[in-house]
C-alpha cells in the first residue's frame, strides 16, 4: 500500500506485520483564521490570569509561552489584547534587538502560542539570566490587562 506505515513486531521469534495507511494527500491543513473580539460598548480590564491559564519555556534562545483561555469566550479578547506591540512591550528588556515574534491561533483548544526568539540572553547553560529557560514568562504575561465586556467579567 503507497503511503502506508509498516511496522514488524517481533515477540520471541514470532514476527506480525502491521500496517496502517498514512495521509499522503499532500494537501495542507485548512487554515482556520484567529477570531476577532466582539465589539460591545461597557469594558473592563481584568489580569490575564483571570481569564487564561499558561506555561512557558524555552526552545534554544526561543521563549515559548502557551495560553489557555479558561472559557472559549475569553479566546477572541485576548487574541485581540495579546497582539505583537503588546507582547514586544512587555518582554521588550528581555529580546535582543531585531527579535523575532509569533502567534499562533490554536483552534480547537482555547488556545493561543507565542514564540519569540532571541529572548533568553543564550538560553540554557550559555545564559546569564535569572530565568534562562523562560519558566517565568507566562507569569509574567498572565499580569497583562486584557479588555472584555462588562457582561463577561460579572461571571468572573
Amino acid at each position: 500500500m503507497a503511503g502506508s506505515i509498516k511496522i514488524d513486531i517481533d515477540v520471541d521469534g514470532a514476527v506480525s506485520r502491521f500496517e496502517e495507511a498514512g495521509n499522503v494527500t499532500g494537501e495542507a491543513p485548512i487554515a482556520v483564521a484567529a477570531p476577532d473580539a466582539p465589539q460591545e460598548p461597557g469594558t473592563v480590564d481584568v489580569p490575564l490570569i483571570k481569564l487564561a491559564w499558561g506555561r512557558s519555556g524555552d526552545k534554544g534562545n526561543k521563549a515559548n509561552i502557551g495560553i489557555i483561555a479558561r472559557d472559549a469566550a475569553y479566546l477572541p479578547h485576548i487574541w485581540a489584547a495579546l497582539d505583537e506591540d503588546a507582547i514586544r512591550h512587555r518582554f521588550g528588556h528581555f529580546m535582543a534587538d531585531g527579535s523575532g515574534l509569533k502567534r499562533f491561533y490554536l483552534p480547537g483548544s482555547n488556545a493561543m502560542n507565542i514564540l519569540i526568539d532571541e529572548a533568553l540572553g543564550g538560553g540554557g547553560v550559555a545564559s546569564l539570566r535569572n530565568d534562562p529557560q523562560g519558566k517565568a514568562y507566562a507569569q509574567i504575561l498572565l499580569d497583562h490587562k486584557i479588555s472584555i465586556p462588562e457582561t463577561l467579567a460579572e461571571a468572573l
